[in-house]
């Protein structure tokens, strides 16, 4: 196979970054995987992975075992750098760009005439850009495409990751890819380097519409959840159950509505919408509205489980979940975390047994003497009150038989949302 680019360095080994690198590796690419984590890079030197994704494991060892892919704390000379860091945002909800930013700035000492920089954290509109000035500060000998445009020596361009976790070896392939250029020329190139690995479509648009795509996407299903999410706060206070009434509505051949639960989590969902809020706040009301329903129902499930621990003294409390969505170990953003969190603060009388049963130990901000990770035979043992907070399949597999007799605030409907209805044909 010809490759446009013979070596690639990928900056940032997490989710995203290290798929990434996996797949290229295995597709003929001899790939550095850089990330400032020294445990991350020894684990990957091993052969081994330090996040749950389905078959990456063995994509990895693979990879490590024939050479095409070694991971270090610092970049090296290639042909192709791709930026996979966070962009969290900071407690005003303005973004962070500080990772970007040094991810830059450690690869510009490396940068040779020809290079392609392409940039895949969700960022505000703009960040490309600014990516290009942080670079060509640091390299003035070089010439960049913001000032020169297609005469640039680095090529440098946008293209946002759309990976469902679960599924991102595959997505990464088959999902189309929107791709940015700061001139005609960065976005060719960067087509040229997907179109190596991506069977999906490579549509090409300048960076900022880019950028502003991937926020546009991960806003319009904020909005969707937060539709949902308010619904059921409705349903509740009018007595109606909100599952049986999701099903119901969604009959209708124009109606599709989302499933609501304890809020919304990941890195993307609950972070990059705040991105355009803060870029126009006047603007987007709709989107900061949605942003705020989604962040306050955490509070709603928490007021719930108080309410079903009132007649119990010093209860024990079990959380099903902790992930921010089913079958996966990623805690970013997560409600559930949220929920859990809350719950200690308040409510320090109580016991708290967590199952999740992607994990193997607590996250540093659950860690309490009244607070464990157990399992569901412990749970069923021993709850007083149930909390569902994430439908992993293992949950499902719970006969609702067995916690009869207990409180359960389910905010996933894995056992409260049975239909209670009958379709006819």
């Amino acid at each position: 196979m010809s490759l446009p680019f013979e070596t690639v360095a990928i900056i940032g080994l997490g989710y995203i970054g290290l798929p990434t690198a996996a797949v290229l590796a295995n597709r003929g690419f001899k790939v550095l995987g850089v990330d400032i984590d020294p445990r991350t890079v020894a684990t990957i030197n091993r052969g081994e992975i330090h996040i749950v994704e389905p078959d990456l494991g063995t994509l990895v060892h693979d990879a490590i075992k024939i050479g095409a892919l070694r991971a270090c704390t610092q970049p090296e000379l290639a042909d192709a750098f791709v930026i996979a860091v966070p962009t969290p945002f900071k407690g005003n909800h303005e973004p962070d760009l500080s990772f970007v930013e040094a991810a830059a700035r450690s690869i510009a000492p490396h940068l040779r005439q020809g290079n392609l920089v392409i940039l895949e954290s969700t960022c505000p509109v703009g960040t490309t850009e600014q990516m290009a000035a942080w670079l060509a500060d640091s390299r003035p000998d070089l010439s960049f495409p913001h000032l020169a445009h297609d005469d640039a020596d680095i090529q440098i361009a946008y293209c946002p990751e759309r990976v469902l976790p679960g599924k991102i070896l595959s997505e990464l392939i088959e999902n189309d890819r929107v791709l940015g250029g700061l001139s005609g020329k960065c976005s060719e190139r960067a087509m040229h380097f997907y179109r190596s690995f991506v069977r999906g479509k490579c549509h090409l648009t300048n960076a900022r519409t880019a950028e502003m795509c991937k926020l546009t996407e991960n806003a319009f299903r904020d909005v969707n959840v937060a539709f949902a999410n308010e619904i059921s706060i409705v349903a509740e206070t009018l007595g109606v159950n909100v599952w049986e009434l999701i099903r119901l509505a969604n009959h209708h051949p124009r109606v599709n509505i989302l499933q609501p639960g304890p809020g919304v989590g990941g890195h993307c969902i609950a972070v990059d919408p705040w991105f355009i809020v803060h870029s126009a706040p006047a603007e987007s009301r709709v989107i900061k509205a949605a942003r705020e329903v989604n962040d306050s129902k955490p509070d709603y499930i928490v007021q719930k489980v108080r309410k079903a621990i009132r007649a119990f003294t010093n209860p024990t409390i079990v959380c099903l979940g902790l992930a921010f969505k089913a079958n996966v170990d990623d805690l970013r953003e997560s409600p559930a975390v949220a929920v859990v969190e809350k719950l200690q603060s308040s409510e320090a009388e109580c016991s708290f047994l967590i199952v999740e049963p992607f994990i193997s130990q607590l996250p540093g901000s659950l860690v309490r003497e009244n607070t464990r990770l157990g399992s569901v035979p412990e749970a069923l043992e021993l709850a007083d009150v149930f909390v569902v907070l994430v439908d992993h399949d293992a949950f499902k597999a719970i006969d609702v038989k067995q916690l009869e007799g207990r409180p359960i605030v389910d905010s996933r409907g894995l056992f409260l949302g049975k239909p209670a209805y009958r379709s006819i044909n």
